[in-house]
């Protein structure tokens, strides 16, 4: 009985010790572990998560696509990145890179409360270009986003642009004054702030409509160009959407243009109903400093949807010039 004991008591010792020592491996092995995932550097911006974080916090997503020169792209209010699509894809299946973003309170990127005015969305795509470390990129804007496009150089210079794209753009400002009688009414972007404030999801309907000129005659818009401008739409945040209206309308980037010293290109419709070109394109042409310019007849505002395959050829004989 006693020796019965003895080696009881002599297992549970040596079991014990067993389990202790293993223990306590276990437990160097976390401690080595912890030190080593403490001390790697914290990773930047990649390509994995797809998005960055601007200094006051608000993450901004983009897509990043193909290999090549690089172009980037800057969507119209209020939709996103996907909006240049058709674009992208054809541009990365003929060599280039296209990287398009969505703007603060667009599509997947933050909802921030602050920050939704054009010095803002400048500031977020130079974020973006040194995040990626963007160099000799062609930078393409429609609407709000040629505003941004025009503002970025204007803010943060051209040292890492080779050329720029203005299509259907805001430039150089939409509302009426006395500096530019020409210009739309404040009533007209009241109008566009009741409807945000109030029914936006229909609101977003019916402005698709005149956005792409599905109401002239004989006019073929798809109901799927229709329904993916209301999808897009919805996805902005309803106070971003309703403070970009004020950037995109009151923003005036005269002096932006005057500071584009890359080859630029301008784009219009000339039955764009949201952006009337005699006062944006035909102004901006003149102060952007030898830049040229494709009118095209009885286009609408959303040209690179309805005229997608002329868009995307000018589009690239202009990138191969």
């Amino acid at each position: 009985m006693k020796t019965t004991q003895n080696l009881s008591r002599r297992h549970l010792m040596a079991t014990g010790a067993a389990v202790a020592t293993g223990t306590l491996a276990f437990g160097m092995q976390e401690a080595a572990g912890a030190a080593t995932r403490s001390s790697a550097p914290h990773p930047g911006p990649s390509k994995t998560n797809n998005t960055i974080t601007t200094p006051d916090g608000t993450q901004i997503y983009y897509k990043d696509w193909g290999e090549g020169p690089v172009v980037t792209f800057s969507h119209g209010w209020p939709l996103n990145a996907d909006a240049w699509d058709g674009q992208m894809l054809f541009l990365a299946r003929n060599g280039f890179r296209v990287i398009a973003h969505d703007r603060r309170g667009h599509g997947r990127s933050s909802q921030s409360s602050s920050g939704n005015h054009m010095n803002g969305y400048a500031d977020d795509l130079a974020v973006l270009f040194e995040a990626l470390d963007l160099k000799k990129a062609t930078m393409v804007g429609h609407s709000t986003g040629g505003g941004e496009v025009a503002r970025y150089i204007g803010r943060h210079g051209s040292k890492r642009v080779a050329k720029a794209v203005l299509i259907g753009a805001v430039p150089p400002v939409m509302l009426k004054s006395a500096a530019n009688p020409e210009g739309l009414p404040i009533e007209v972007f009241d109008g566009l702030r009741a409807g945000v404030a109030g029914d936006r999801s229909q609101f977003y309907k019916e402005f698709a409509v005149p956005f792409f000129g599905a109401n002239r005659p004989g006019a073929k818009v798809s109901q799927g160009i229709l329904d993916q401008f209301w999808l897009w739409s919805m996805q902005c945040g309803q106070k971003n959407s309703y403070e970009c209206i004020k950037a995109f309308s009151e923003t005036d980037f005269t002096e932006d243009l005057k500071k584009i010293d890359v080859p630029t290109l301008i784009m219009h419709g000339e039955d764009d109903q949201i952006v009337p070109i005699q006062d944006s394109a035909k102004k901006s042409v003149q102060l952007v400093k030898g830049a040229k310019a494709i009118y095209y007849p009885g286009a609408p505002h959303g040209l690179t949807a309805t005229m997608q395959d002329k868009i995307n050829a000018d589009l690239l004989a202009f990138l191969k010039s």
